[in-house]
């Protein structure tokens, strides 16, 4: 019974992506409307920043959870839709986008009626390349290796929201998948190329994400970028001084490069490396820019309750039991019960150690 409903799940998702069965999008107050899809993860951080560019859109779209520590986005289905493997993934008709840049770009390219704010100046405009300049600069940042290299080593961080055996676990979650993507290349042999070059993906990140001086140097690097973010910053603060006056990274709108620096002040918080970065007195304007990025209403939306790594840190194997092993219906709700309650318990208390932190 659990090997059937795990392939009638499968079989939905893959009629859900040849349909493109998705919701309607309404672009500003125009009736015309297309279809929009994304795929994506909570937790990831690409994800996140596609889902903050939709909401500061102000766009809506039909929106899958592709579970990572399930290892949905191995799953045959999400490969023929992404042979790379990853989330995020924009559908919109018959177009597939997979790059989280690209479907930033796509997105202000391809829904600019009246109504829609723009996240991106148009190319004549002063702005223009000054978002570029800043979008460029802070997606270059290697956000995987930050992640991974905190979790995997944790007396780097202060006051991080990672649990401390999360570092055992994502070895552990690591190692299955090498194994995982060798099976699967075997059992599926039209996506045999594709799982073998994720395979080695994985090897050569865990490689250098796991090499400490590897790490440190990134770390200092970052310490030059987020420089050149104070600094234009305080132009802003320069070029509007009167009281009550506010601008973000690029000038008195909010831009796609506020998307991404928005996105990795929080990421970086997450991860116990605030203190380093800014606050204290360090950093002044960056430390009041978060201050401010995190009470917008798009932000609070998509990221307000994102720090949950708790939950997909201890339970996704349980999870995995309790979709494909659990013997009876019986069985599955009371051991699914069970996980839901001790997921709230989880939120809980990360809820109140966030309030305590923050």
């Amino acid at each position: 019974m659990a090997a059937e409903n795990d392939s009638e799940s499968q079989d939905e998702k893959e009629i859900l992506i040849n349909k493109g069965a998705v919701q309607e999008v309404q672009r500003g107050s125009g009736a015309e409307s297309t279809k929009l899809t994304l795929y994506h993860w909570t937790q990831s951080f690409n994800s996140q920043k596609v889902r903050l560019a939709i909401a500061e859109k102000g766009l809506r779209c039909e929106e899958y959870d592709v579970s990572l520590p399930l290892s949905e986005h191995n799953e045959p289905w999400f490969m023929r839709l992404n042979p790379a493997g990853e989330v995020p993934v924009l559908v919109h008709d018959d177009n597939v986008i997979c790059d989280p840049a690209q479907i930033m770009d796509y997105l202000e390219q391809n829904f600019k009626d009246e109504g829609t704010p723009e996240l991106i100046p148009e190319e004549d405009s002063l702005y223009y390349h000054r978002v570029q300049h800043y979008r460029e600069l802070l997606d270059s940042l290697q956000m995987d290796a930050y992640t991974h290299g905190c979790i995997l080593h944790p007396e780097i961080t202060v006051d991080s929201h990672i649990p401390a055996y999360a570092t055992t676990r994502i070895r552990t979650q690591i190692g299955n998948t090498e194994s995982e993507l060798k099976k699967l290349a075997e059992e599926n042999p039209e996506l045999k190329d594709a799982y073998i070059a994720k395979q080695r993906r994985l090897k050569s990140k865990l490689f250098d994400h796991d090499n400490m001086k590897y790490l440190k140097k990134l770390l200092d690097e970052l310490e030059s970028v987020m420089d050149q973010v104070e600094t234009e910053l305080q132009r802003r603060v320069e070029e509007t001084p009167e009281e009550g006056s506010q601008s973000w990274l690029c000038g008195e709108f909010f831009s796609m490069a506020d998307v991404s620096l928005a996105v990795t002040l929080h990421r970086l918080k997450f991860l116990g490396l605030s203190r380093r970065y800014w606050g204290n007195g360090n950093r002044v304007n960056l430390e009041t820019y978060y201050e401010r990025v995190v009470d917008r209403p798009a932000f609070r939306r998509v990221l307000g309750h994102v720090n949950n790594i708790l939950i997909s840190a201890v339970l996704p194997v349980a999870f995995r039991v309790a979709r494909k092993n659990a013997p009876t219906i019986v069985g599955t709700t009371l051991l699914l019960g069970i996980l839901g309650g001790a997921t709230y318990l989880a939120f809980l208390y990360l809820k109140k150690r966030l309030t305590v932190t923050s």
